[in-house]
């Protein structure tokens, strides 16, 4: 069957079913990307109640009478945006709809992503009709500690309905983007900026031992310091510190700090990381690399596009990201990154896999998303060709077992 006509019978299906299915779908596929094993040829994911009840090959798997079917070319888990500021960041670019980066102080872990997240931005449904169904989103890059992430599904009225993660990590930043822009308002350096950080971390330690020291007695323990409970938790390791960090002594700085206080790091940018790259997979630090077109210039000047595939080659756990871009339109495509990625040594097989079970491994979330198996979210990226090819296009995109995007890109 063709291309065309598989998207021809996909738009069909799709125009001819009440929009309220309730999330039980049978989406067949001449080519199923499981994720979890061999791709199965002429595939069939049955998705009921919203997680995936059975996937195999189409002969194999009964759908019960008046469940809707849809088809495509290629089938793959639904794609995962691993670090980014969509929700925060709006399409218009004014100011009244960027709220990913309060400049008032350097050090703010207590602002949460929840309460800027806007799940009706049309960023949001931008990136949700190429694909992709999680995005990890919140605080931007740009000060020592910017705030916090949130992971959510590219779909939803509200951010409650979005939310799967309400806080996944706390984001900061070291190098040039940390200095403030006014002339001596702190961080002036990249010495500043660390022990900043470093100081704000100790604080968090004397404040969770005076209220361990208290025990139940919850009359005795210190005043509440939203700051301190956030910096808390990641010295806890309930939440791992995201540091955005480019240049080799910054990712080194990174790594420094994460051994002296023992907490979970994943690394974000990291375009220097083919300098240190022993020194990163000793650490078992993952990597959220920096996008693949980003521009190569300031702590960037020495990305490379085949930054993905020399972390691969080192065994070093990555994903892709969108990232965060000051000019419009606010969002790259992860779709885009790990198709340039691929063509420059990382292979289509290791690109996908960063797409989906790789990135849910990085966030924690493999248990629900990134591959397609009994028992996971029904998320689905539907395609009239190979995914990672320019000329493909995405033509519907599965949550839950419900379509939420039939426009072909």
């Amino acid at each position: 069957m063709s291309a065309r006509r598989v998207a021809a019978l996909l738009c069909a299906a799709v125009a001819g079913t009440a929009a309220g299915a309730g999330g039980d779908l049978a989406v067949r596929g001449a080519l199923v990307y499981t994720g979890a094993g061999a791709a199965i040829q002429d595939g069939m994911v049955w998705v009921r109640g919203g997680k995936i009840a059975a996937v195999g090959p189409a002969g194999a798997v009964t759908i019960p009478e008046g469940v809707r079917t849809i088809s495509a070319a290629v089938v793959t888990p639904g794609l995962i945006d691993a670090r980014a500021t969509v929700g925060l960041t709006g399409i218009l670019n004014h100011k009244h709809d960027q709220e990913q980066l309060d400049g008032s102080a350097p050090l703010q872990p207590e602002l949460r992503a929840i309460d800027a997240y806007d799940a009706r931005e049309p960023l949001v449904e931008w990136l949700r009709s190429f694909g992709i169904t999680t995005v990890h989103t919140g605080h931007a890059p740009g000060a020592a500690i910017s705030g916090q992430t949130l992971i959510a599904k590219t779909r939803g009225r509200t951010v409650d309905e979005a939310v799967i993660v309400p806080a996944a990590m706390v984001a900061a930043t070291l190098g040039a983007d940390a200095k403030a822009d006014e002339p001596g308002k702190p961080p002036g350096t990249r010495g500043k900026t660390v022990a900043m950080l470093r100081a704000e971390l100790i604080r968090a330690q004397e404040y969770r031992a005076k209220r361990d020291a208290v025990g139940p007695d919850t009359t005795k323990r210190p005043a509440r310091d939203l700051r301190l409970e956030a910096l808390t938790s990641v010295l806890d390791g309930t939440w791992p510190l995201l540091v955005s960090a480019e240049r080799d002594r910054d990712i080194l700085a990174a790594l420094r700090l994460r051994d002296e206080f023992g907490f979970r790091l994943v690394l974000d940018g990291a375009a220097d990381a083919p300098e240190i790259l022993e020194e990163i997979a000793r650490a078992g630090v993952p990597v959220i690399v920096h996008p693949t077109m980003a521009r190569a210039w300031g702590d960037r000047e020495n990305l490379s596009m085949a930054t993905a595939a020399r972390l691969a080659d080192a065994g070093v756990p990555f994903a892709f990201q969108s990232g965060y871009e000051s000019y419009v339109p606010k969002t790259r495509v992860v779709l885009f990154e790990a198709a340039v990625a691929a063509a420059h040594g990382l292979g289509p097989e290791r690109a996908l896999d960063a797409l989906t079970r790789g990135a849910a491994r990085l966030l924690g979330i493999d248990d629900r998303v990134g591959s397609l198996e009994v028992g996971k979210d029904g998320d689905l990226a539907l395609f009239d060709g190979d995914p990672l090819e320019t000329a493909t296009h995405c033509v519907g995109t599965v949550i839950e077992g419900e379509v939420v995007s039939d426009t072909k890109r």
